[in-house]
């Protein structure tokens, strides 16, 4: 093999990896902060499934996966999850509309449209409304202006098919962009064997769930999951200096099974809209300005028709959410500093009502229940920020920001207060180059994240109030440390930080009512408390010759909330993952042949949460191979996931993921195992 591909290799490898101010791939200048990690290629490696979640679990040490389904499953990052980390797609805000996230922002972009993914992890960057922890910014293919694109053709265990296609073209000034893909899958078996009936009647037997979650047996034998997108991009080149650019996209999916839940989602639908518009050189004071204005939709329903408690009458709980962005970015180069200043204005909408048997709830109560779950909530808020990165000598530099956020939360349910909150944000970095390739770093970073409407205003089936309207918005100030660096065969890069969390939003599954009728009933189920979560990662790759070289990472968190929640003992955080490691080895047998052997493992959670559903889960350790040769313009992949068929878990039961209106000795969450060997192949033309 020779050096050159040696070194395309070991950049591919390090620029998912190393932590850089600006990180070259390809012809994509990625501006990202001191603690980032890039995950490229998405589009191109993850060929079996249109999981993002999935894929990050098992690209990324610092990723953890919440299965909820065979698809559309969630990420922790940093042992933080949901609003504590910030979500976008091509800058865009965007949300899941359902409050147990059945459909997390992650999972309104699919594998097959993601060109490369930047985890900017702790509170270092000031672009964003709501970057309490970490930010997942996901950036999607874009239009070429030569003639070509790929077809992909795959198969998998139990039953999954996927097929894709991207095409793009153009000229010097108008280039444009089609994708598209459909794919679906039987339920996956764990290494049991238990499929997801299978799963959910082990859990019966074993008392832990009702016979009434179970599915129904004309329903039995249902495919997991039906997906279907679209994406179409067209690019503008006004003149040299001038670019307009539009995207929509649209994802469709049709009854997703939730086993680990008692509702499934019947539908689930989102539309991306996305004008972006770029001048540069404007005049000493605008070295670029960007202007951005888009639009998320998703459209969710989960229904119990399909489980034995929907036999003869079916509840639905549908729900809509819709964000309405603008934002606007000058950057300019001023005595060594450059300077970002802007504002962004974001307007989200929230909704949901319970339906019976396809009637909204309060007709088919007789008027004595409200139907919405959600009330017609618009979060609003405005944000200003300025950034600056100065070279402070040739070998310090010195990065920080400033932001302030007035946000405005109101509810059409006029029982319900409308809530405000303002704050000023900000970080330091002041990151030492050692020569050599190596630099170390240090940063404080303070921040902040609102309550959403599911924390304040949620109302369940049966007219309880589960949300809490009188929460305070969570604070972060954490500091970090890392130092990383590459030498004559590899890389390595290692870090720390130490978070301080002021009014976490913490689910407090003690927090209950009864009701009349003597239930149980979950009420302003949300508190904050103080927490630290503190952790370190270690990573890197090694190259042992020109054909050998191996890529490792290694993380460790833990949380303790100061004090226990209301009517509780404990002090765990909930959903902190145990000691994680990823790593591979990967022989290039030539310039067309690449095959690669991963391990991933992981210690057993022996810290949780117990009080608020979690238990302890064993430890486990998985293999998976990979092959991929090419042949001119065909490319096929074939692989084997967990080699050994290892029966295991990721995702603990934390009662915040299903939030029954009743609290029973039987409302526990399935613990959902993850699947067993698993047979894929990919055929990919590139044209």
């Amino acid at each position: 093999m020779k050096k050159s591909t040696v070194a395309v290799t070991l950049s591919w490898v390090c620029a998912s990896m190393l932590f850089a101010q600006e990180a070259q791939i390809g012809t994509i200048d990625v501006e990202a902060g001191v603690d980032a990690e890039v995950i490229k290629d998405i589009h191109g490696d993850e060929i079996k499934s249109a999981d993002v979640a999935e894929a990050l679990f098992q690209q990324s040490p610092s990723v953890w996966l919440v299965r909820r389904s065979g698809i559309a499953n969630d990420i922790i990052v940093r042992a933080m999850k949901k609003d504590n980390i910030n979500v976008t797609i091509d800058n865009m805000k965007l949300y899941g509309a359902c409050p147990n996230r059945m459909d997390p922002p992650v999972a309104h972009v699919f594998t097959n449209n993601v060109d490369y993914i930047v985890i900017d992890k702790g509170p270092f960057s000031v672009e964003d409304f709501g970057i309490l922890t970490s930010n997942v910014d996901i950036k999607t293919i874009e239009p070429k202006a030569d003639f070509g694109g790929d077809v992909n053709l795959g198969a998998g265990s139990w039953g999954y098919q996927k097929g894709a296609f991207s095409v793009h073209g153009g000229n010097d000034t108008v280039t444009f962009l089609l994708s598209a893909s459909m794919e679906s899958a039987e339920p996956y078996e764990d290494g049991d064997g238990n499929d997801f009936v299978g799963q959910i009647q082990r859990e019966i037997d074993a008392g832990r769930v009702p016979a009434k979650v179970q599915y129904q047996d004309a329903y039995q034998d249902m495919d997991a999951y039906t997906k279907k997108t679209f994406m179409g991009k067209l690019y503008w080149n006004i003149d040299d200096n001038q670019q307009l650019r539009l995207s929509y996209t649209a994802n469709r999916g049709d009854d997703i099974l939730y086993p680990s839940s008692k509702m499934d989602a019947t539908y689930d639908d989102s539309n991306l809209y996305n004008v972006e518009y770029t001048v540069k050189g404007l005049g000493r004071y605008s070295k670029q300005l960007d202007i951005q204005l888009y639009r998320t939709e998703v459209d969710h329903s989960m229904s119990t028709k399909y489980r034995v408690m929907g036999n003869p009458n079916y509840m639905d709980h549908t729900l809509t959410t819709q964000v309405d962005g603008v934002r606007i970015k000058n950057t300019m180069d001023i005595a060594g500093h450059t300077i970002r200043i802007g504002a962004d204005y974001m307007l989200r909408n929230w909704d949901g009502k319970y339906y019976k048997n396809g009637i909204p709830l309060d007709v088919a109560s007789g008027g004595k229940k409200p139907y919405h779950s959600i009330y017609d909530v618009d979060t609003e808020n405005i944000g200003i920020y300025v950034d600056d990165s100065v070279a402070l000598t040739n070998s310090w530099r010195l990065d920080m920001g400033l932001r302030y956020d007035t946000t405005d939360m109101t509810s059409q349910n006029a029982d319900q207060p409308d809530n405000d909150y303002d704050e000023l944000t900000g970080y330091l970095t002041l990151t030492q180059t050692l020569g050599g390739g190596w630099k170390w770093y240090v940063g404080y970073g303070h921040s902040s994240r609102v309550p959403d409407a599911k924390e304040l205003y949620w109302i369940g089936s049966m007219g309880n109030e589960i949300g809490t309207p009188t929460l305070n918005n969570t604070l972060n100030d954490e500091f970090d440390i890392g130092i990383d660096g590459s030498f004559e065969s590899g890389t390595l890069h290692a870090k720390a930080f130490y978070s301080m969390l002021t009014d976490f939003i913490a689910y407090n599954a003690s927090n209950v009512m009864t009701n009349a009728m003597g239930q149980t009933m979950a009420y302003h189920a949300y508190e904050n408390v103080d927490a630290t979560v503190w952790g370190v990662e270690l990573g890197g790759t090694w190259a042992y010759n020109d054909a050998l070289y191996f890529d490792y990472g290694l993380t460790w968190q833990k949380g303790e909330k100061d004090r226990p929640l209301t009517g509780q003992t404990g002090t765990n955080m909930p959903e902190i993952p145990p000691l994680k490691f990823n790593g591979a080895v990967n022989y290039a047998w030539d310039d067309t042949l690449l095959l690669r052997a991963e391990v991933i493992a992981a210690d057993k959670w022996s810290d949780y949460d117990a009080e608020n559903g979690e238990q302890e889960i064993d430890g486990f350790a998985v293999l998976n191979l990979k092959a991929t040769k090419r042949f001119g313009a065909f490319e096929i992949t074939a692989g084997v996931d967990n080699v050994f068929d290892t029966t295991y878990a990721v995702s603990n039961t934390y009662k915040d993921l299903i939030l029954l209106p009743t609290v029973t000795s039987d409302d526990n969450i399935i613990l959902m195992n993850e699947p067993g060997r698993y047979f894929y192949a990919n055929v990919r033309y590139t044209f």
